[in-house]
Order: structure tokens, then sequence, then C-alpha cells
């Protein structure tokens, strides 16, 4: 069958013949081959994963059919209203993490406190999965795109699997073995990194397997979307208000400029464009959130790593995210992430230096 081209990574690329395609599955296995590091029980984590992802996608589906759409009721830990899907992908999430046996220790948004898991029976149990289950939820009901973020770690080795505790979790980014995110939307795609770049799957709902579709994603240098609630403009700091202002000035030299505003209000969707078509996404501090609002361990931190991984460059204005040392598991931080140039440029306006050379430090 002769190729054709596609878009993967924002620029053109050779798609390849669907005998060449592989599954999550093989994927998973071949680099497991190719990296000694790499074990069984880690192979059968990411597998769980995604068996959860596609539960969960399964249920998304049908939401308005099943009674899934609405809120519980309920306020989870973050003092937000608890989302039926919110629930229910918490659940399918951690049943699936508990029968396979390799997690020994769940920290997810949905819950106050670290989940600890009995594998006295089952696996090797030397993971720790942190997980926000269903970010941006309260989108379903209008049909906008929502995700799953996850980041993994290992138990270190002061820690007993049997009983680990909540302080084994609390690891800088810097220390993740993976970390990925699906993303709910025209289609269901889960991306991910190992610290080998980023690979993007596909989920083929006719033969129920992720599909390798984005081999080896980086994402543009700079790009001219910009991502963020620019409803809080007058409760941001000067330096971030003197940025926006700039990257809508128009540049009859830079064609990146004036800059594109796009914000659905769903981190993974509007993370996922920025990743394959280049931008910045910004979730800041303001007057009302000093310390931002993004949790650190389940949403900044892996998101992080697959940024840096293709290329992109992720901070909190002032410092690199994964140097963060955590204090708590639903630690918040401000977050700019995105293409290299545009972070740089961000962080030299939050940092007074606007006119400094961003590009290339």
């Amino acid at each position: 069958m002769a190729n054709s081209d596609s878009v993967s990574n924002g620029t053109a690329s050779t798609r390849p013949d669907l005998g060449d395609i592989k599954t999550l599955e093989q994927f998973i296995l071949e680099q497991q081959d190719r990296f000694p590091h790499s074990t069984g029980a880690f192979s059968r984590l990411l597998r769980d994963i995604s068996l959860a992802a596609k539960i969960v996608n399964r249920d998304m589906r049908k939401a308005g059919l099943i009674d899934i759409y609405g809120s519980t009721g309920e306020t989870n830990v973050q003092g937000e209203v608890q989302q039926k899907m919110d629930a229910l992908a918490h659940r399918e999430f951690v049943l699936a993490l508990r029968r396979g046996g390799e997690c020994c220790l769940i920290g997810s948004e949905e819950h106050a406190e670290a989940i600890p898991l009995d594998t006295s029976s089952e696996g090797d149990g030397k993971y720790i999965v942190l997980l926000d289950p269903l970010d941006g939820s309260s989108n379903i009901d209008v049909c906008v795109s929502v995700g799953t973020i996850f980041s993994i770690y290992r138990l270190p080795d002061e820690y007993d699997e049997d009983e680990p505790d909540l302080d084994a979790a609390l690891q800088p980014g810097t220390e993740q073995i993976a970390a990925g995110y699906v993303v709910y939307g025209s289609s269901t795609m889960m991306v991910y990194t190992t610290g080998n770049g980023v690979n993007g799957f596909t989920l083929d709902t006719s033969i129920g397997e992720f599909l390798l579709s984005h081999p080896d994603l980086t994402t543009p240098k700079t790009g001219r979307i910009f991502s963020i609630n620019a409803g809080y403009y007058h409760s941001f700091e000067d330096g971030l208000c003197d940025y926006l202002d700039w990257l809508q000035e128009y540049d009859e030299n830079d064609p990146n400029r004036p800059a594109k505003t796009r914000y659905i209000g769903s981190f993974v969707s509007d993370f996922h464009r920025n990743l394959l078509k280049g931008g910045i996404y910004m979730y800041p501090a303001t007057q009302s959130s000093p310390e931002g609002k993004l949790r650190l361990m389940y949403e900044a931190n892996p998101m992080a790593w697959i940024a840096e991984q293709a290329g992109g460059r992720a901070t909190d204005g002032h410092t690199r995210i994964m140097e963060k040392s955590p204090t708590k598991l639903h630690q918040r931080t401000p977050l700019f992430i995105g293409s290299e140039d545009m972070v740089r440029r961000a962080e030299a306006f939050l940092q007074g230096d606007p006119d400094r050379v961003a590009a290339g430090e």
C-alpha cells in the first residue's frame, strides 16, 4: 500500500503502512527488550493504565445515556465539585492498578490521602502512580475534550513495598520513570515518555487497541498560540500582563505575532494542541491563588517531562518544574509550559528582564 503524508508533530511526515503500525503493547515490549532496566512488571503497569483508559473512554462515549453527566453533589479534597465521571475514572484506575499488582501506592486528585495497595500476594509492587483521573471533567456535559494525566515513580529502596507511606511519593519530577496523558476527544490518544522521547498512540475502537500513530513526537521551538484564562488579567502580576500585551502586538519581523488565543479550559486538551502545533500554556499565580492552582505532583510534573522530552520547556516562571521539591501530595504550582522560545520569553518578562535574549540560553 502506498504511503500518504500526514501531520503528526506540526510538520509533514510519512505515515507508515498499516502493516508497520505497532500496538501499544508491542511497542512497550520492544522498548523493554531495548533497555535493560525495563522490566515485565513495568510493562504490565503501563498495560493496566491503558486498560483503565479504554474503560473510561467507553463510559464517556455513552455518558448521556447512562446518567454519568453532572456532579455527585460532593466536593473533592481540592474543594472542587466532584463530577460523576471524576468518581468513575478514579475508581477504574484504582481497580486496574490494584488488580495488576505492580503498583504499591496511588496518589489521586480525587482522594485526600495516598492509597496504599496490598501487593503481598500479587505482582512486584515496586511502583508509585500519581494521577489526575479525569482532567477538565466539568467540560464533559458540553462534549469538550478531557483527559487523564499520570506519573510513575519507583518505590525508594528504604520503603517497604507492603506498607509504603506518603513520603515515598514525595519525589521531585526528575525522579519520574514514566509520565503520560490520555486525551478523550474526536479520537482517543495516549501520549507517554519513559525518558527516551515521546510517542503517541491512537485508540482504534474497532479492535480495542492503542496503535502507534505519532512516533517520536517533537514540539515546535516556537509557535503562535497562547493558552490562558485572560479573564483573570487584572489579577496577574505585572510581568505576565506585559508578556501578554507583547504577544498581541503586531511585529512585521515576527510571523508569530500577534499571537492567537486558544483556551479550552481542559489542561490536557490545551497542552496536546500546543505540543503538536507549537504554543505556550499558562496557569499563573493570581491574587486569590498565590500558589497557582495546578497540582505539582500529578499535573505539572508529568506534563513537564513530556514537554522537555519533546523539546519544550516547563517552569513556574522562576524554577524548572521538575526540580521543585514537593512537601505535600496535593501541592499547587504556577505553570508555564510549551515551546521552548515562548516559555523562555515568558520567564524573561516574569523575572523583570524582557529585553534579554530569551532563545538559546
